[in-house]
Parts: C-alpha cells; sequence; structure tokens
C-alpha cells in the first residue's frame, strides 16, 4: 500500500476569450495580489499588440513564443557519497509549460519599456523569433545539463 498521499491537481477552467487552458495558466502566473482581471487585461492587450507587429494571429504567436521557450533537460542536485551531483533530468510536461510560463512573465517584468502591456508584447516577440531574454534562461537551463552529461548515470 502507497503511504505517499497522491498529489492530485486543480481543475482550471479555460479563459473567456480564447476558450483556452493554457493561456488561463499564463494570466494566472502573470497575476499579482489576486487581481485576475488586470492580468486579463495586460495579457489579451500583449498578445493582440505582438501578433500586429509580427503580422501573425496573436494566439498562434504566444503558443509558438511558449512552445520556444519550454526546456527539454534541466538538472537537478543528487547526492551520492559526500558529493553533490548536478544530474541532467528530462522536464516533466506540466513543468516544462509552468516553467517557459514564469520565465516568460519574469523576462517581461525586467524589461525596460513603460507599460506592462509593452513589456509582455515585446518579450513574446522576442521568443517567437528566438531570443529575449527567457530564451537565454532556456539555454542556460540547456547549456548547465550538456555540461553535466558525464552524471547522467547518476539518474534515477
Amino acid at each position: 500500500m502507497a503511504r505517499k498521499k497522491i498529489n492530485k491537481r486543480n481543475e482550471i477552467q479555460p479563459d473567456p476569450k480564447f476558450n483556452d487552458i493554457v493561456v488561463t495558466k499564463f494570466i494566472n502566473t502573470l497575476m499579482i495580489q489576486g487581481k485576475k482581471t488586470v492580468a486579463e487585461k495586460i495579457f489579451y492587450s500583449a498578445v493582440e499588440t505582438a501578433g500586429q507587429k509580427a503580422g501573425e494571429d496573436g494566439l498562434k504567436l504566444f503558443k509558438k513564443a511558449l512552445e520556444n521557450v519550454k526546456p527539454v533537460l534541466e538538472v537537478k542536485s543528487r547526492r551520492v557519497g559526500g558529493a553533490t551531483y548536478q544530474v541532467p533530468v528530462e522536464v516533466k510536461p506540466f513543468r516544462r509549460r509552468s516553467l517557459a510560463c514564469r520565465w516568460l512573465v519574469d523576462a517581461a517584468r525586467s524589461r525596460g519599456e513603460r507599460t506592462m502591456v509593452d513589456r509582455l508584447s515585446g518579450e513574446l516577440l522576442d521568443a517567437f523569433q528566438g531570443r529575449g531574454v527567457a530564451m537565454k534562461k532556456r539555454e542556460d537551463v540547456h547549456r548547465m545539463a550538456e555540461a553535466n552529461k558525464a552524471f547522467a548515470h547518476f539518474r534515477w
């Protein structure tokens, strides 16, 4: 009999405009202090602005940007004997999406534009084109995993 309680994930309702669960997850990541309507306005405006700048559908641009930022590998610390090794492991799909959302929001917040709409739309455009701070974060994580490939046999 299992001793550990199985983790149940909460059901997330799709967003009202695009009827998409991934968009809701991103809006929840963007939200500060429970102000969901503010986060929704920022997201929808940013997606629309980015879509107009790129000359493409905003939702497709967002999905492609998110897909570009998703990491495939990451490193986890494993203690073997007296030493701690950085062991490269594959990222589970749920965590992959969560990391991509978090990195995009953090990168947008660190940008220098005046409003959050401009910051987020700029970061989405950069991620769509394969550049930007969020893409750099993904490349750094992949580089760390590649550098520690020698310790992959410690994976379990």
